[in-house]
């Protein structure tokens, strides 16, 4: 099979399964052991046409006149695949594009195949002119690819910021390093990356790289001299401010991201109590640490929804990073985009409970830091709030991680042009 093959079928698969497509993406990449343009080009496809399904929907309609739903699923699939490289991809010969997804149809669907060249071929003059909304909220949402009832909620939750945060929905994400200073320092990792990086603003251990760079074969992520994490979470890990001599628990620690940061924090001195659910994952939690020469984490399967009796009041600090919607990295999970908001409601019983039961963890005078990857305020100020009026033994207590100040004990970060997640961090302190 060619690239766009290869895409066609991984989308086809993905769309009868709940699998994120990345998981998918990935396991295909190592079993086919692809390797440089043809694992870039089958990501760029796989990834974007999952991100712009609901634009490439929406012109397949209106050119079309028919809905999708009416559309056999592989004729779908074709046309959403031939528009992506279309309307998005420059340096792909529209002829091509057309040409290819022709030639895809004669396999899969061959009835269909003038059908798809002709509305292609529509596409390819008309791609000047298309006919968007007229309504400004429509329109955001069908340009950016975010259904309706998610622009809403952006819009009631963030009226200052609403049509910012669509608008980078789609923005491709900079991998960000935390350089491990417990074996070298972020100067010296700079120098090595060269021009391809540089110094996070609000992290002191924080790398971005700023240009395609081959990460995977980066020997400094290999022998532990850094590890891969978003400043937003360096920067909630921060708020911990962790120091040499901390007991720490993490209540749902993996992949162990913000653990390590603190670890790394406390010069590798004092204990880390790492919690996950799922004992599957706690190797990924092993593994990373033994990389980076962390040997003060304590790592165990628990259900942070209730407290270990042998722990409570025993921690100078608790990072509490709960499940959430993960509307703040949907750059990163396309998939996520087209949830109902109603889909989440689970969550608010399982945030409430961990963070009931994390509190109780903390010893007087400790910090907890409360945080989420999500732009919703539902879980976060809102869950903050709820949990100090009914817990009057803690307070919000402000605090600064480099630009970031948080006069009122707690933050939103947005996403950023340069990359960087949508998070929320609050920092608790507890005082009786």
């Amino acid at each position: 099979m060619n690239i766009r093959e290869c895409a066609y079928k991984l989308l086809c698969e993905s769309e009868k399964s709940s699998k994120y497509i990345s998981l998918a993406l990935d396991a295909y990449i190592s079993s086919h052991e692809l390797k440089g343009d043809d694992r870039s080009f089958l990501s760029v496809l796989v990834y974007g046409v999952t991100e712009r399904k609901l634009s490439l929907d929406y012109i397949i309609s209106a050119f079309s006149g028919k809905k999708i739903s009416s559309l056999d699923k592989e004729v779908v699939m074709l046309l959403r695949l031939g528009m992506y490289q279309i309307l998005y991809l420059d340096k792909i010969p529209d002829s091509a594009a057309v040409n290819e997804s022709v030639r895809l149809a004669s396999r899969y669907c061959a009835r269909s195949k003038n059908f798809i060249n002709a509305i292609l071929r529509r596409l390819c003059r008309e791609k000047d002119a298309l006919p968007y909304p007229s309504d400004n909220l429509e329109r955001l949402s069908v340009i950016h690819s975010l259904p309706l009832e998610l622009c809403l909620h952006f819009k009631k939750d963030y009226p200052e910021r609403y049509e910012e945060i669509i608008s980078l929905a789609n923005a491709r994400p900079r991998l960000t390093l935390t350089v491990n200073t417990l074996k070298t320092t972020r100067e010296a990792l700079a120098e090595e990356i060269g021009e391809s990086c540089e110094f996070c603003e609000n992290s002191d251990k924080g790398l971005r790289l700023t240009s395609n760079f081959a990460i995977s074969q980066f020997e400094a992520l290999a022998d532990g001299r850094c590890y891969v994490q978003d400043e937003a979470s360096q920067i909630a890990a921060s708020a911990l401010d962790a120091r040499e001599g901390d007991t720490v628990i993490d209540v749902c620690s993996c992949p162990g991201g913000k653990a390590f940061f603190a670890a790394i924090s406390m010069n590798n001195q004092g204990r880390i109590y790492c919690f996950d659910l799922h004992k599957s994952k706690l190797s990924l939690i092993e593994n990373e640490a033994k990389k980076l020469g962390i040997d003060i984490l304590d790592i165990s399967c628990h259900d942070s929804t209730c407290a270990r009796e042998d722990l409570i009041g025993k921690a100078d600090k608790v990072i509490c990073d709960v499940p959430c919607s993960g509307l703040g990295v949907i750059a990163k999970k396309p998939e996520i985009r087209y949830k109902s908001l109603s889909d989440f409601s689970e969550l608010d019983s399982i945030q409430k409970n961990i963070l009931e039961a994390s509190a109780k963890y903390v010893n007087l005078g400790g910090t907890l830091v409360y945080s989420t990857c999500t732009l919703r305020k539902a879980e976060n100020e809102e869950r903050v709030l709820e949990f100090i009026k009914n817990n009057t033994n803690f307070e919000l207590t402000p605090f600064k991680v480099g630009n970031i100040s948080a006069e009122k004990g707690f933050t939103t970060l947005f996403p950023s042009e340069k990359g960087s997640d949508g998070f929320f961090v609050a920092k608790l302190k507890r005082i009786l």
